[in-house]
């Protein structure tokens, strides 16, 4: 029998796949994952071009050294460092730096506020909520008619932000650092988009809002996109970084999950509470079984499950206790035909999987059930 007190020897996550939209910090978020004891499948949604090739960039950056601006709004650190660095290799990194030693400099979130003293700068000042609502406040209360204002804008639109301080009488420069494109090779977002329509997906993490923008664009375009907003609006859990990165997924009517601080590490924090929160766990048989992703854990150990098994295990789950006869079953089986046989095979490999043989009980002509055990029956009886 399964000790309580013992530690388990997965992580908190084993048993789950999480898909991973980034492009950027994609390695590190999956690696965070993946220590946890998820599996993870990327599929980078965006590309970012390079800043050095970026010629709005280059014209922005003239802009701003010929005609100096009264207000700098720095926004991401990368962006911020890219900048300087792109800058640099036009050989304007001097003149740039002396532009914005001389202007109301305003850094979005402790971050940026590192990357602009990296550079040999001092913000003036940087809202500790890392709001742009914050600093748009602050920029309409100061008074923003007839100055100029340059905006970094970090790839994705800043919703209302440009359009108030224009609305208040402000020139606004835009200042694109770096753009996102689709990705070169579309293959994965694909399988992503096909592994979320067919619950292959535990949950689908977003960094960016370009980024669940793309991946929204292409299910659209494959027919496939109210299958994905289904999937992810019941099985598969949408986990967005911050309230920005969730927008384009709200706008379709897709509540998310956010950690507290919009870091990739909270993020994947709060994954592993809200996955083994969801997860089926009933009494079966004596043991205690959880039912996760691709996998279950029976007693606590973790028992990796084949594709069809899970299938199975998740039909007989649904109506814990009572027989689900074998034509049943057999639907729930992808891609299985007509032949009940499949069903005997499948069930023969889950039951080996599981380690327990008598949690699923054979019920001759009938089909199978789940071997509930009877202090849960009254439990279950309605379900």
């Amino acid at each position: 029998m399964y000790d309580e007190q013992q530690q388990p020897e997965h992580g908190p996550l084993a048993g789950f796949t999480v898909g991973v939209t980034a492009a950027r910090r994609a390695d590190e978020l999956g690696a965070l994952l993946q220590r946890r004891g998820a599996a993870v499948l990327h599929a980078p949604a965006l590309r970012i071009v390079p800043l050095a090739d970026d010629s709005e960039l280059l014209a922005a950056t003239k802009e701003i050294i010929q005609r100096t601006p009264d207000v700098v709004v720095a926004t991401t650190a990368i962006g911020f460092r890219g900048w300087i660095e792109a800058a640099d290799g036009w050989g304007l990194g001097e003149d740039l730096l002396e532009r914005l030693r001389g202007v109301e400099l305003l850094a979005r979130g402790p971050k940026v506020k590192g990357a602009v003293r990296a550079a040999g700068l001092t913000e003036e000042w940087s809202p500790s909520s890392e709001s742009m609502a914050e600093v748009l406040d602050r920029l309409l209360e100061e008074g923003v008619d007839g100055r100029r204002i340059a905006v970094q804008l970090h790839g994705e639109p800043l919703p209302g932000f440009v359009e108030a301080l224009r609305a208040g009488g402000a020139e606004v420069l835009g200042v694109p650092v770096y753009r996102w494109l689709p990705p070169e090779d579309i293959g994965p977002v694909d399988r992503l988009l096909d592994a979320t329509v067919s619950r292959g997906l535990d949950a689908l993490t977003f960094t960016s809002a370009p980024a669940a923008a793309s991946l929204l664009s292409r299910a659209e375009e494959r027919g496939l996109l109210p299958e994905v907003l289904a999937a992810l609006n019941h099985d598969v859990v949408p986990a967005c970084v911050g309230p920005v990165t969730a927008l384009p997924l709200q706008a379709r009517g897709i509540d998310t999950v956010q950690p507290q601080r919009f870091r990739l590490g909270p993020l994947v924090q709060l994954l592993c509470q809200e996955l083994p929160g969801r997860a089926r766990s009933l009494p079966i048989a004596g043991h205690q079984v959880e039912i996760r992703g691709h996998a279950v854990l029976v007693d606590g150990a973790l028992r990796p499950v084949p594709p069809a098994g899970m299938s199975l295990l998740r039909a007989l789950s649904r109506r814990p206790g009572w027989v689900v006869a074998r034509s049943e079953l057999l639907r729930a089986l992808p891609g299985a035909g007509r032949d009940e046989h499949a069903v005997e095979t499948a069930m023969a490999r889950l039951r080996t999987a599981l380690g327990a043989p008598k949690l699923i009980q054979t019920v001759v002509k009938r089909g199978y059930r789940l071997a509930l055990d009877p202090a849960a029956d009254a439990k279950y009886a309605d379900v």
